[in-house]
């Protein structure tokens, strides 16, 4: 991106941020009521292999500060990505990590971090899109919810949209462009988020992302 686009980029998500700010929590929760919604502990949000989490710094230490455990323990980088000149493999944010299908803080008891879970979990299966409310495919959908309890998912939902907005103005802040080549076996995972750059090595990349990489690379 050149600084015109990086501009242009910031002034939008800044509108976004102001309308944000505004949104009618009320609004919000009549039509949370008006579609229903009861979670029904089924875990299937939790599970599968098209199932992700987006996960921003600020959650990963949260996670980290529950549990103890090291960054690339609790997050990994998406699949998808760009390759520089160096060989380097680009990518944006990071996903909650997974064992296999499911997200590895999934057991039968429960989430193990429900404390600390990241917004996207603690708000599922609503999100905002520009301030409208939208739905995964979720099974609790039409089930009943208090006046009390759609408020509180309301609220979350704003603040939810305001952190994510934050986060990505500040990831565009300090992107730090480069110049597309072809993968290399001696390159470097390369994670763009609101706090900088992450260089990871490839050895300490596990999952289907570092077997995608290594296969990407030759080798």
């Amino acid at each position: 991106m050149n600084r015109a686009e990086i501009e242009e980029m910031l002034a939008e998500l800044a509108l976004q941020l102001e309308r944000a700010e505004r949104l009618s929590t009320e609004i919000v929760a009549r039509d949370i009521r008006r579609f229903g919604f009861r979670c029904q502990r089924c875990g299937e949000c939790c599970r599968g292999e098209e199932n992700t989490v987006a996960v921003f710094p600020l959650e990963i230490r949260a996670i980290m500060g529950e549990t103890g455990e090291g960054w690339l323990e609790a997050a990994e980088p998406p699949l998808e990505g760009e390759w520089d000149s160096g060989g380097n493999f680009h990518t944006l944010e990071w996903r909650l990590r997974k064992t296999g299908r499911d997200c590895r803080y999934f057991s039968e008891g429960g989430c193990r971090i429900y404390g600390r879970r990241p917004l996207l979990c603690e708000t599922y299966p609503f999100y905002l899109d520009d301030g409208r409310l939208r739905w995964s495919e979720c099974r609790g959908i039409g089930g009943e919810i208090s006046s009390e309890e759609a408020t509180k998912l309301a609220e979350l939902l704003k603040r939810r949209q305001i952190f994510e907005i934050r986060e990505a103005i500040e990831l565009v802040r300090k992107y730090e462009e480069f110049e597309r080549g072809e993968p290399s076996p001696f390159g470097r995972c390369i994670i763009h988020d609101s706090e900088g750059v992450h260089e990871i090595e490839w050895a300490e990349i596990s999952g289907a992302l570092g077997r995608r990489l290594r296969r990407s690379g030759g080798w």
